[in-house]
């Protein structure tokens, strides 16, 4: 658990640092930008090649400067100076440039106090960006202890694991050996290998089915139960080969039952075709008749019954007029 949430926070930090690039780069083009904007404005919109520059610079030429002709020879519409302009003119100039020298300072400080807070938003982002690098650097050494502690406590379990199974080894080792020490004990103080005669003919009187041998300390039978020992596997023989030879008369009798069953089912089946033979050459000798009854019947019709046949002109004499 705490590897994967050091492992998501590690994320996490990798996408804030991949997300603060992005802004920072969108920010260098967006100050590239306008650096090139003010360098076309000031290279190619300049104030003084405007239209209106004349009146805002003072740049318009003498109107008379070309002209000979005195301006009372001159009408109403040839006049370059006209009652009432040109008051004031200095001043207005003085006045314009004061203004243009203020939106010059403005501007100046305007673009000086954008400057500073751009600085103090890179201060912070590098501020952010060491503080989030610290961050990273503690969390890699908390996963670090994380895992050593891990480590140390898989070490101590896997010991302790250890320790138990050796224990459990030891106990079932012990006792293995005591069983087989009792085993050795039980067999040297046992009748099998003392071989008293009596101990093979004891009787168990509690026992409900009476008299019984002791197989496990008997040590041979005598030559009348041998004698009948062999004498019930031959009667056993005997009745043995008497049953296979039953089940071979039953197989025998079995299997021609079955012969003499396949006989007669291929006997029926050879009568139906025949049957079926049969009747597919009454059919077709019945159908013959009925085509030459029909073939009969429709001579008939057309050379005797329906001799006189309608002409055309038969039918068109209904339905000539409109009712």
């Amino acid at each position: 658990m705490v590897r994967h949430t050091t492992f998501a926070d590690l994320l996490r930090l990798s996408l804030d640092e991949t997300t603060l690039q992005q802004k920072k780069e969108e920010e260098e083009l967006r100050r590239e930008l306008a650096r090139d904007l003010i360098q076309y404005r000031a290279i190619h919109q300049r104030a003084e090649d405007s239209r209106d520059a004349d009146i805002n610079y003072d740049r318009q030429e003498a109107p008379d400067a070309s002209i000979s002709v005195s301006d009372s020879a001159l009408g109403p519409a040839s006049m370059q100076v006209f009652l009432g302009e040109g008051i004031n003119e200095n001043e207005k100039k003085r006045a314009q440039m004061e203004m243009n020298e203020r939106n010059l300072r403005a501007q100046k400080e305007e673009r000086e106090n954008q400057e500073r807070e751009q600085k103090n938003k890179e201060l912070l982002t590098d501020r952010e960006l060491v503080e989030k690098d610290l961050r990273a650097v503690q969390l890699n050494a908390l996963e670090e202890e994380c895992k050593r502690v891990a480590r140390i406590a898989l070490s101590h379990y896997n010991q302790a694991q250890a320790e138990e199974r050796m224990e459990k080894e030891r106990q079932e080792r012990m006792r293995r050996e005591g069983e087989e020490l009792a085993e050795v004990r039980y067999t040297v103080t046992s009748d099998l290998l003392t071989e008293r005669p009596e101990a093979a003919k004891r009787i168990a009187e509690s026992s409900a089915e009476g008299p019984r041998v002791l197989t496990d300390r008997w040590k041979g039978m005598t030559p009348q139960q041998i004698s009948d020992i062999r004498r019930k596997r031959d009667e056993q023989c005997f009745e043995k080969e008497r049953l296979r030879e039953m089940e071979r008369q039953r197989d025998m009798a079995w299997d021609y039952h079955l012969t003499e069953q396949v006989r007669q089912q291929e006997r029926e089946e050879t009568r139906d075709k025949e049957l079926q033979r049969e009747r597919r050459v009454q059919l077709d000798k019945y159908n013959q008749q009925l085509a030459r009854e029909q073939q009969a019947h429709q001579h008939y019709l057309d050379r005797q019954l329906y001799t006189n046949r309608p002409t055309v002109q038969y039918f068109t004499q209904f339905n000539t007029s409109s009712r």
